[in-house]
């Protein structure tokens, strides 16, 4: 599968679950919209049948306009121009609700109009817990009214979404959907980029195994041939390349099995106080022959006052070649090395800097992953596996420091090693 059909699948596939949770919103939106309009009826009946039941019991009738207003979305007041009896309210709202299957917990009040002080107020729970109700509130008064009530429920909302159980059962199964999606399309990418790096990986090592083994095939062909012998010079020049390139396929296999041990199980250092000046110096040696090659230079900073660090020699000596010898490798033209090594707060750094080639800030996230090594049009242009950087990265951790790179395309790196000193 292609780059742009997983392109395709990933952009229809974010469409569809977009369309899916819009249509989820406005569906719920509207379900929430008809509940409440049920609420609303439903508690509207209910106390205008409160209302006719409590002028009945006083041998009055109902008046033809409607007695039941409602002040906000949770506050209804109900006008009687009589007398009302709080036990008998109390009763008649409790069983009209009842009938209309409204659950909520309510509060009501007894005002007199012509005081304009409530007279008594309760709470009523479906918990059979009741509080007393003393809040005063001001509300409108009709004239030639005696008495209203006022009824308030304070958690209506809560009651409306609690009767859309389905609608959030739906909801939350969206969302763990939604979940699953987002996990397996990063597995997706996730392996889609693995598989790339692998097939890179292959390539690279079908060329760096090709190149000796042709070059030791050559060789064997030229010592089959009798004659050779009558050739001492000849003979011991081919078997040296023999042992020349062997040495270099068993370098090359070590080198991958190393970062497959190093990832497979805990690192185990050989930890002993270790200077970082006598490290430094020792890689900038190692590195000096292929450098003079290059015709390149180097030039070190020592402003390091405390320099010593518990660490594992031949690892921390591998950090600073490896660093250095990718400065020279990834260089099109005449290598410039600036190495400085200085402290900064309880830690030691050592800073590379190079005149090569550069990193892209898109591939300056991947170049300490396994295997990876970034675009340059041409995989085979420098030699490797992209395991070098990977093995930079697990050491320094290992040593409980850290890596950090900055670098612009074209206007080469800086790579900043920080390790903790040792006190």
């Amino acid at each position: 599968m292609n780059r742009n059909t997983i392109r395709l699948i990933v952009v229809l596939a974010t469409l569809s679950i977009i369309g899916i949770v819009t249509t989820q919103i406005f569906w719920l939106n509207k379900a929430f919209d008809i509940n409440e309009q049920q609420f609303t009826r439903s508690v509207t009946i209910a106390l205008r049948s409160v209302a006719k039941r409590l002028l009945v019991y006083n041998n009055q009738t109902l008046p033809n306009e409607n007695p039941v207003a409602q002040l906000t979305d949770n506050y209804f007041v109900v006008r009687i121009n009589d007398v009302i009896d709080a036990n008998l309210l109390e009763l008649f709202l409790k069983e009209e609700f009842a009938k209309r299957y409204v659950k909520a917990d309510f509060e009501y009040s007894i005002y007199d109009c012509l005081s304009e002080k409530m007279v008594y107020g309760n709470y009523v729970s479906y918990d059979s817990t009741q509080i007393t109700f003393t809040k005063e509130v001001n509300l409108p008064t009709w004239d030639k009214a005696a008495y209203y009530f006022g009824v308030h429920f304070p958690a209506r909302t809560n009651n409306i979404v609690a009767e859309m159980q389905i609608w959030s059962f739906t909801s939350i199964v969206l969302l763990v959907v939604i979940m699953f999606f987002g996990y397996a399309l990063f597995i997706i990418l996730k392996q889609r980029r693995l598989s790339e790096v692998q097939k890179d990986f292959i390539n690279n090592m079908t060329h760096e195994f090709k190149t000796p083994i042709a070059t030791i095939s050559i060789a064997a062909e030229v010592l089959k041939n009798p004659k050779i012998s009558e050739h001492p010079d000849r003979l011991k020049k081919y078997a040296t390349i023999i042992l020349e390139e062997t040495n270099r396929l068993k370098t090359q296999v070590e080198s991958v099995l190393q970062i497959a041990v190093l990832s497979n199980r805990e690192i185990k250092l050989k930890r002993e106080d270790v200077d970082m000046h006598l490290i430094v110096e020792k890689a900038i040696n190692s590195i000096k022959p292929a450098l003079d090659l290059q015709k390149g230079n180097i030039i070190y900073y020592d402003e390091a006052t405390n320099g010593i660090v518990s660490g594992d020699v031949l690892h921390l000596t591998n950090i600073v070649y490896n660093l250095l010898d990718n400065a020279i490798k990834y260089c099109e033209k005449i290598p410039k090395i600036e190495i400085k090594i200085y402290n900064e707060n309880q830690n030691i750094v050592i800073s590379i800097k190079d005149n090569g080639i550069g990193i892209a800030k898109k591939n300056q996230r991947q170049i300490f992953d396994k295997f990876y090594r970034v675009p340059t049009g041409n995989i085979h242009n420098v030699k490797g596996f992209g395991l070098g950087l990977n093995y930079v990265s697990l050491m320094i951790k290992a040593h409980k420091g850290r890596i950090h790179v900055i670098s612009e395309v074209g206007e080469g790196s800086v790579f900043l090693v920080s390790l903790p000193s040792k006190i």
